[in-house]
This record gives structure tokens, C-alpha cells and sequence, in this order.
């Protein structure tokens, strides 16, 4: 048997022995490599924390004591030690295994959230609430990777953390699981700070240098030593993080190697010992154990499709991405138009930038996990006269969106958003759905939001975003295959394609990619005697005139779109109507306001109600009862 066959709770792994260990940190992997490789998942970061995690489990004592991962893609070893091995041929899949920590999975879990830079702020919290409560036997782990130091609301936590004075203090411990790469090689002054360290060894093997020069004699050697030794602080600020954490007022211990079980375990319990928070630095191998992985330069597999396990080559069905036919075209532009600048946050390749990077490397700036630093400084290189794109997943806007509200749209700078996986994402659950994006943005005044339904729109919208110069313009897209392009039968003066004509009972308002949907239901409505109008206005935000002309000769208007109903775009419509006096209905078919689950894109949609059968239902049912009978289609 197995011993991973044995792992129920995080007692079953503090009864083995040191042998014991190295052979389930083995089985471990293992059972990574074949799940992940058939569902898909964050597979390199998890290969990185496996000795870690369990490191961590065999220090604390789960669930009293309070485990917190940041981000949360690097859960998988902590699943598997808290019991749930056996769910992961289930990983991502409807009903299945969550791909972040999920508090319906365990009381093990404790946040959920899979956006970056907040666990130490969580740790802070729970920390200052078991203090209050007088629950002084328990501590708070957060374990953070270098990555997510990158982004500024970390530091704000540190910043705090490190100000409490108050008795008894605090048992926090801050683990920074620093492999040197968020998504890609992690960016910025704070890596360049943790690199150092780890390429040179720290002061004490810096010291060591003017030691040996010494020994070899000669006043040279002693002139060296001397001045190492006198510039003791100087040089610790310079080539050791723990002179930044203790300027802070923190303990710092490492950093320590973290895949050494017995060193880590050594280290975590020195912290539990110190009277107050502290740090500890484990440097790990992203993709440890995985041969594919570590030849990886790019990402090292820090998130894969299916995959063959033992090449690691995709076993997917090629076809081309959004994203992909963004990355082309966004370099096109680039050539024609020499002020064109790309920003990302920690997701060059994700979000497709990587090829514009490469040509023109000076013109495109990686900020790290710094969504909110990404905008305002796009606000900045707007105005010293360049047309900054700023590309994020869409759900990762919402970190950003004061700085879009406060900083671009009140300054009309022309700053250009593109959103990659917007709308219902699939298998990375509630907090990777992208669709909150165009409620929250119709807020903003100026603001021009373009929807491609495919990718031919893709390359006009976003051509077209990049020359509006006094104003945020915003293009959105969805996940995964791009799918053929759809052809409309005309395109009206203000830029609307009317995708199908047949009559003036419903008026089908298409937003992005959801066109073939509504076109199916045009259809299915046709069979039933139900005449409509499908429209697509690339521009959804502010809504084109002619939709609102159009509407105002149809029975019914049913917006379809894969974003929050409350403040979407259906909303947008109906408020648009009743401000010119037209009392056409609006049926708004879009997401509930809810937290979706994980699953694949279809299932979600179809539990939201955006099947086609659903829709023609629902459609059917708005409709005047003498319109809704059953009629003889033509």
C-alpha cells in the first residue's frame, strides 16, 4: 500500500519518519503529474511546495491553527495532506475538486479568493481576532510566494504586521515561498532583492569572501576584510532581504532550502518560538521532480491543459485562442504605430503581449501582481504622449478600477483595456470568471466597451479602441478557442452588424461571443412562428443609437450576454429605452449575481439559463400571450 493511501488529516503525516517522508513527497508528485496532466491545473507551482506543505503540516496543527496560501493555485499538496487525494481525478470538473482552496471542500481551507497580494492582510486580521479573543494557543501561516510581494496591498499588510506592538503578541508566521517566478520569472526591485540572496548566500557567505582573502595574507587581504566587516549594515541592506524585513521591525529566518524537509520543519519551529511575527524564506524549484516542467523556461508549467504525462505535450486539439489572435494583431499595430505601449501585471504570456515584448522590448512594461500601479502609470504614459494597452485577465480589473475610474477617465487619457477571459472562464471557478467587468464599467463616464463576437471583430475593435484619445476604450474577450467567424448581413452606419432578419417580435441583442447562441435562437423561435431581428453592436458601451431605434420596432428585446444582469448591459438598454419614452420590454439575459462554480464553460452557462432551450423559453414567456401561441412559421 501506498503511504499516501494512509494521509487522511495532517496527523497522519506527523507520525512519519524522515524516510517516510521523502517516500510521500515522491507519491505526491506522482499523483500530481498524472491528475493534473488529464484534468488540467497549476501544476509547477504545486511540484515546488510539496516538501513545504508538508513541512507546514507537520509544524501546525491544522485547522486550529489557521493555514492561508497566497495565492491559492499552490493548494494542491495542502488538499492531498488534509484528505481529499482521492478527489483529484475530479480536479476543476462540475461538482468536483475546486482548484483553489474551497471552504465547502474542508475547515482546512480558509480563503478562496485566487487574486494575489491578500493573505498577509487576511493573516493580519486573523491574527488581531484570536489575539482580542484571548485564543493565545493559536497561530496564523500565511504562506505567500515571492510573486505576490510584488503587489502593493502585501506591503500594506507588512507595513501593519510589522507597527503592532500590543502584549501578548501575535503568533504569525509569514512564509515566502520564493522560487523566483510568479506566472513567468518574478519582476521588479523586491526579486532583484530575494535573487541576490539566493545567488550569493547572504552576508555571512559574503563575509566569508574577505575571511578567505585574509587567511591568503598580505595587508590587501586584511583592507578587504575590514571593510566588509565595517560596512556590515550597508552591505546586508544590499545583498539580504532580512535587512529590508528587519528595518520593518520583523524576525527573518533563512533562507532555508525548501526542499529539505528536516531544515524546513527546524525553521518553522524556531518561528513558532519567537514572541511576535516572523518570516521565513524558503527557496523552492517551480516544477520540482518533472522533467518537462523545469526544461519549461517560460512558465515552467505553471498552468497546464491535458498533457501527455510523460512528455508533458499538450493532448488537446490545437485551434486557435483569442488570445492568440490578439498577440498577433496587437503587433501589427505596433509597427504601423510607434506610440503604442503594452502593460501587463505578472501575465506576459496569459494575456498574449509576450510576441510584442519580443520585438519590441523597450515598449512594453511587466509590473508584477500591481494592477492598481499598471493603470495609473498607463495613466501617466498617456499623457507624456503614448497610447498605453493595458492587458489583464478580466476578473484582475477590479483591482484596478479606481485608478480607471480616478486616474484615466477623470484625466480623459486615452488609455486602451484589454480583457482576456471575460465573461464565464470554466474551470478555475467564482473568482476567475470575468464577469463583473461591464456592470462595474458602465459607471464610468467616457468609457467606450467593445464585445467581439470572433476574431476577425477582434482585430477591428481593438484597431479601433486604440484610436480613441480622450478616454479609456475597453475590449473584452473570452477563454479558449475563437471558434469560425460570423458574417453579418449588414453593418448600419454607427458600426452595428445585423446578423439575421425575420420579423419584428424580438429584437435579439448579441454581446461578444455568444453570437452563434443567438443565432440558434433566432432559429428555434423561427420554428415556432416567432419573428426576430439579431443584432451585434461591437460597441456595447455606450449603446449605439441604432439598437435603441431598432428596439423601438420589435415586440421584445432580449440582450444575451455572458456578464452580471444587475447593471449589464440589458440594464444599459433598458434605461436607454425609457430615457427616449419607448416602452419596449427588455429581457435581460445574462448572470445571475452569484458566485459561479467551476466547471466548463458550458455548463456554467447552461446553469445560468444561456443555454439556447432555455432562452427560447424565457423568451417565449416575455412575449405578448396572442405573440407567444404557437404559429406557423412564415
Amino acid at each position: 500500500m501506498n503511504l499516501l493511501d494512509g494521509i487522511n488529516e495532517p496527523d497522519d503525516v506527523k507520525r512519519l519518519s524522515g524516510p517516510e517522508c521523502a517516500t510521500l513527497a515522491e507519491e505526491i508528485r506522482a499523483l500530481l503529474v498524472a491528475e493534473v496532466s488529464r484534468t488540467g491545473g497549476h501544476l509547477g507551482p504545486n511540484l515546488g511546495v510539496v516538501e513545504l506543505t508538508m513541512a507546514i503540516h507537520r509544524s501546525f496543527d491544522s485547522p486550529n491553527d489557521d493555514v492561508l496560501f497566497d495565492v491559492g493555485h499552490q493548494a494542491y499538496v495542502h488538499k492531498i495532506l488534509t484528505g481529499r487525494a482521492g478527489d483529484f481525478a475530479t480536479l476543476r470538473q462540475r461538482h468536483g475538486l475546486s482548484g483553489y482552496p474551497s471552504r465547502a471542500e474542508s475547515p482546512h481551507d480558509v480563503i478562496e479568493n485566487s487574486h494575489a497580494s491578500t493573505a498577509l492582510s487576511w493573516a493580519d486580521g486573523i491574527a488581531k481576532a484570536h489575539q482580542l479573543k484571548g485564543e493565545h494557543d493559536q497561530h496564523v501561516v500565511a504562506v505567500i510566494g515571492d510573486g505576490a510581494l510584488t503587489g502593493g496591498m502585501a506591503w500594506e499588510a507588512l507595513n501593519n504586521i510589522a507597527a503592532d506592538t500590543s502584549f501578548p503578541p501575535r503568533k504569525l508566521v509569514i512564509v515566502v515561498n520564493d522560487n523566483g517566478r510568479s506566472y513567468a520569472p518574478t519582476v521588479g526591485g523586491m526579486a532583484h532583492h530575494l535573487n541576490t540572496l539566493r545567488t550569493t548566500g547572504g552576508y555571512e557567505k559574503f563575509l566569508s569572501w574577505g575571511k578567505q582573502a585574509l587567511q591568503k595574507g598580505g595587508a590587501p587581504g586584511r583592507f578587504a576584510y575590514d571593510a566588509l566587516h565595517g560596512m556590515k549594515k550597508g552591505i546586508k541592506d544590499v545583498i539580504a532581504p532580512q535587512g529590508l524585513f528587519e528595518d520593518l521591525g520583523l524576525k527573518y529566518i533563512g533562507p532555508v532550502d525548501g526542499h529539505d524537509l528536516a531544515a524546513l520543519e527546524k525553521a518553522l519551529h524556531q518561528a513558532k518560538s519567537y514572541a511576535g511575527p516572523v518570516i521565513v524564506h524558503a527557496l523552492t524549484e517551480k516544477g520540482r521532480g518533472y522533467a518537462p516542467a523545469l526544461a519549461d523556461a517560460a512558465d515552467q508549467f505553471h498552468a497546464v491543459g491535458i498533457i501527455d504525462p510523460e512528455t508533458g505535450e499538450s493532448a488537446q486539439k490545437k485551434s486557435t485562442s483569442w488570445t492568440s489572435v490578439f498577440s498577433d494583431e496587437i503587433v501589427e499595430i505596433a509597427d504601423r504605430r510607434k506610440d503604442i505601449v503594452g502593460i501587463t501585471a505578472a501575465m506576459m504570456i496569459p494575456v498574449g503581449l509576450h510576441k510584442f515584448a519580443a520585438k519590441y522590448p523597450e515598449r512594453v512594461f511587466d509590473v508584477g501582481i500591481a494592477e492598481q500601479h499598471a493603470v495609473t502609470s498607463a495613466a501617466g504614459l498617456s499623457h507624456g504622449g503614448l497610447h498605453p494597452v493595458v492587458c489583464l485577465y478580466a476578473t484582475f480589473l477590479n483591482r484596478g478600477f479606481d485608478q480607471l475610474l480616478m486616474d484615466v477617465a477623470l484625466h480623459r487619457e486615452g488609455v486602451t483595456f484589454v480583457l482576456d477571459r471575460a465573461g464565464v472562464t470554466g474551470p478555475d471557478g467564482a473568482s476567475h470568471h470575468g464577469m463583473w467587468d461591464m456592470a462595474i464599467l458602465q459607471v464610468v463616464p467616457g468609457l467606450h466597451l467593445a464585445a467581439p463576437r470572433d476574431a476577425a471583430r477582434l482585430r477591428e475593435e481593438v484597431t479601433e479602441a486604440v484610436a480613441i484619445e480622450d478616454g479609456p476604450s475597453v475590449v473584452r474577450f473570452s477563454r479558449g478557442s475563437v471558434g469560425a467567424d460570423v458574417e453579418s448581413l449588414e453593418r448600419l452606419t454607427d458600426g452595428v452588424d445585423v446578423l439575421a432578419r425575420g420579423g419584428n417580435d424580438v429584437l435579439i441583442v448579441s454581446v461578444g461571443a455568444l453570437a452563434e447562441r443567438a443565432l440558434d435562437v433566432h432559429g428555434k423561435l423561427a420554428a415556432k412562428g416567432i419573428g426576430s431581428t439579431v443584432i451585434d453592436p461591437r460597441w456595447v458601451l455606450p449603446v449605439p443609437g441604432s439598437v435603441i431605434t431598432l428596439a423601438g420596432s420589435h415586440t421584445l428585446v432580449a440582450v444575451i450576454e455572458d456578464g452580471v444582469k444587475v447593471g449589464g448591459v440589458g440594464a444599459r438598454v433598458r434605461q436607454d429605452l425609457r430615457a427616449e419614452g419607448l416602452r419596449t420590454g427588455v429581457l435581460e439575459l445574462g448572470l445571475p449575481t452569484e458566485f459561479l462554480p467551476h466547471g466548463t464553460r458550458e455548463e456554467v452557462l447552461a446553469e445560468a439559463g444561456l443555454d439556447v432551450d432555455s432562452m427560447v423559453e424565457r423568451i417565449i414567456a416575455e412575449l405578448p400571450e396572442q405573440l407567444a401561441r404557437p404559429r406557423r412559421a412564415g
